[in-house]
């Protein structure tokens, strides 16, 4: 058999690579796993999985770096969405229909876009198996950035409850415009918000729905039916302090109940109430009846990733904290919401991990070793009112990391329009095109003899 035919770095799919001379399947000086080639279109130098943020920004950046027929993108979405505008479609200030573009036109020019889903991984042998185990695919890099997965099963009741009225959430493109209309509808009683006892992506949205939702409600002369409820699993309305303060301001002035350390778990559509489990009494629940319900939920890592190589106990990939690299496999990076990275799962955190995982790949593409240290950088605007915004933005540490030399955790009407009519078009023409790497050098710019 001839070893042109048959050599792949999967033993799975060619049991014949082991007949091959040793020292086929080499290792670099840098450890790297450099396998035999495949086939054409069965091997690309750089592999990414996922076409959300991470993935295109990303594949853009390694389009520069490699040549555009030497990178692929798996990704079986043939829509990408701009999902941080899903609050302001949720509060009936934007359109879906602006947060989406085909995921072709997103697709770096000239970079391989393979319309699949990833089944499995093996980065022992540098390649992952496809839908169906119909074929495999080898690289000699590979960018993990497949995303955080939704569980409304997870919640007794969803996601089958969305089919009736009175319920949303601006987490999925399906359930999205049900929030805006439930909004609209509302009458009189319980108002609910939602945050799951999970990691989730954009901690800052669950409750700017609600601030979006009050402001609705007082300019439709509706607030005082209203009796707005913020159930948190968490101990805390944010995990930053600074922030933190500002908001609990707002709510004490907007007169929202928060009820710390409740978790939904189930949604009875049917008869509008919602149970909620009490974090500190195992066993206690309490029903609420709602006139709206906002559903944050629950979420993790892929299923693809769960009992990976690649990732952590929980399922996150695993890797290094400053560089992005892989902490086992020095070939293999990972980045966005999939990661275990501790900071925020936002945009804006993958921006800042574009620009560290560009100078981490390039370095190990020389043999050297990675240098660039990502410091926790996220951003989460907090829309408080249909043209306010608190601008956190903070590290690794909690501590807030901001860009311009004035108070962020005050609400600003430029904050709302950098969020709203900034940050859409920074991320259709910067980031998705690997050319904003996050505002570090602008904070050095407006920072520059303050300190």
């Amino acid at each position: 058999m001839s070893a042109i035919g048959v050599v792949s770095s999967c033993s799975r799919l060619c049991p014949g690579v082991w007949l091959l001379k040793p020292g086929t399947q080499k290792m670099s000086s840098f450890g790297l796993h450099t396998a035999a080639r495949c086939a054409a279109k069965d091997y690309y130098e750089v592999l990414v999985l996922g076409g959300g943020t991470g993935g295109i920004s990303m594949s853009a950046r390694m389009k520069r770096k490699v040549g555009a027929e030497n990178v692929a993108v798996v990704e079986p979405s043939k829509t990408h969405y701009y999902q941080p505008l899903w609050t302001l479609v949720g509060g009936g200030a934007k359109q879906l229909a602006t947060s989406a573009r085909p995921t072709g036109s997103v697709m770096p020019k000239g970079v391989e876009w393979i319309k699949s889903r990833v089944t499995a991984l093996d980065p022992d042998k540098n390649c992952v198996w496809l839908e169906n185990d119909i074929k495999v695919i080898s690289y000699k890099y590979l960018i993990i950035a497949l995303g955080i997965s939704l569980h409304y099963e997870k919640i007794k009741g969803l996601p089958e409850g969305f089919h009736h009225p009175k319920i949303g959430s601006n987490y999925s493109v399906h359930t999205v415009e049900k929030t805006w209309k439930a909004l609209q509808d509302f009458k009189e009683g319980n108002a609910i918000f939602t945050f799951p006892n999970t990691p989730v992506k954009c901690a800052g949205a669950p409750q700017k729905i609600m601030y979006l939702s009050e402001a609705y409600w007082r300019k439709t002369g509706k607030r005082s039916k209203a009796n707005i409820m913020f159930n948190t699993s968490l101990g805390v309305i944010f995990g930053v302090k600074k922030y933190a303060d500002a908001l609990l301001e707002i709510i004490k002035e907007r007169n929202i109940a928060v009820n710390y350390r409740r978790n939904l778990v189930e949604v009875r559509a049917d008869k509008q109430e919602a149970v909620f489990e009490n974090l500190d009494k195992p066993g206690v629940t309490e029903v609420h009846q709602y006139e709206m319900l906002h559903v944050t939920p629950p979420m993790g890592p892929p299923e693809v990733l769960i009992n990976s190589p690649v990732s952590d106990e929980i399922g996150w990939v695993d890797v290094d904290k400053e560089t992005l690299q892989h902490k086992k496999y020095p070939n293999v990076f990972g980045i966005g919401d999939c990661t275990n990275l501790p900071t925020s799962k936002t945009a804006a955190a993958v921006a800042a991990q574009s620009g560290v995982l560009d100078k981490t790949i390039s370095l190990v593409m020389k043999n050297q070793l990675p240098t660039k240290k990502y410091d926790g950088y996220t951003s989460c605007p907090l829309v408080t009112g249909y043209n306010k915004v608190i601008l956190a933005e903070f590290d690794y540490n909690a501590q807030p990391l901001e860009t311009f030399p004035i108070d962020q955790s005050k609400e600003r009407v430029t904050m709302y329009h950098m969020k709203a009519d900034m940050m859409p078009f920074l991320y259709w023409n910067a980031l998705l095109k690997g050319y904003w790497g996050g505002p570090a050098p602008v904070r050095k710019l407006m920072h520059l003899g303050l300190k």
